[in-house]
């Protein structure tokens, strides 16, 4: 059976986002590149919300061709453009053969992808798709990149819980920019 992983940014006080969606706090250099590169190495599935995913398609499908590629690119974008991508959205209509949109009920056919996997399914961002996920009790691990940073006010990391959710860390990782990743699993 798959795990579904959380990957995410998120302020010290817990926000994925600033009121009106900016990332422009987010650290992230070669050294964080590196270490996540490891993990997405083994996900044979990568989950986006709409938005993100937008975001995400706009760029790495030839950010491995540009002529000032940084290695990261290249990796990345090899990676992306092999990877089976899952899209939450009732408002994209097409795929190609590596992307499928799950349009309702996402929780249900979200499970049943983790049963009927045996790699990893990464949610890259996406805080809107975390909130029913976790709502939903299917989150296994969670990989939150904790940045030097108070936002203040912002999207939250986690919202509406409706039960307490006991979490066994993994791993510690401080990095150079001032980042530190937590690993987490769900008990």
């Amino acid at each position: 059976m798959g795990k579904l992983i959380v990957f995410m940014h998120v302020s010290l006080d817990g926000f994925v986002a600033g009121p009106n969606g900016e990332m422009d706090w987010i650290k992230v250099d070669e050294e964080m590149f590196d270490y996540a590169g490891k993990q997405t190495d083994l996900a044979g599935t990568a989950l986006y919300g709409r938005t993100t995913y937008e975001m995400m398609d706009a760029y790495w499908p030839t950010a491995a061709d540009q002529p000032n590629a940084s290695a990261h690119d290249i990796k990345h974008g090899h990676w992306y453009n092999q990877v089976q991508k899952v899209v939450l959205s009732t408002t994209i209509k097409s795929s190609d053969s590596k992307t499928t949109i799950l349009n309702s009920d996402a929780p249900a056919q979200v499970e049943k992808l983790k049963q009927d996997s045996t790699d990893n399914i990464l949610v890259f961002g996406s805080p809107t798709a975390v909130h029913t996920f976790l709502h939903h009790q299917l989150i296994d691990e969670f990989w939150l990149f904790v940045n030097p940073i108070i936002l203040g006010t912002g999207i939250p990391m986690f919202k509406d819980l409706q039960s307490r959710l006991d979490l066994s860390l993994l791993e510690t990782v401080p990095l150079k920019s001032g980042v530190i990743c937590l690993h987490y699993k769900t008990k």
